[in-house]
């Protein structure tokens, strides 16, 4: 409905985990950045190499997050206040999806820039 673009990067080897639990962190990584990427934005997934880990890259060119949010976004209830009701979650996803990443031996991390989008880099091992 907004027309967001979703773009699909390379994409190549395997990760070892739970395909139900790695599908229910996308989802919600994809939901979040649905709801903050303006009409007409672009959310963009990939894979990737880092050592022995094989990275998943969810990325928006959304509004941001702000720096100080950015150490506490994977809290449980912990929702950033974007001034919008319209944007407004239970605050469990991200809380979520952590837990689910790191029962399979991974790592999830952010980076985010305040106007410019948001990068989730999801770290497990792979070929």
């Amino acid at each position: 409905d907004k027309g967001v673009q979703i773009e699909l990067g390379v994409v190549q080897g395997a990760v070892w985990g739970d395909p139900t639990r790695l599908r229910q962190v996308l989802l919600i990584l994809l939901d979040n950045a649905l709801r903050h990427t303006p009409a007409g934005g672009r959310i963009r997934l990939e894979t990737g190499l880092r050592g022995r880990m094989r990275q998943i890259i969810v990325s928006d060119n959304g509004e941001g997050i702000p720096a100080q949010h950015l150490a506490h976004i994977f809290e449980r209830f912990y929702q950033v206040d974007t001034g919008s009701n319209e944007n407004r979650s239970s605050g469990l996803g991200l809380s979520i999806a952590k837990g689910l990443v790191e029962a399979q031996a991974g790592i999830i991390r952010v980076e985010s820039q305040l106007g410019k989008g948001t990068r989730f880099r999801i770290a497990l091992p792979g070929n």
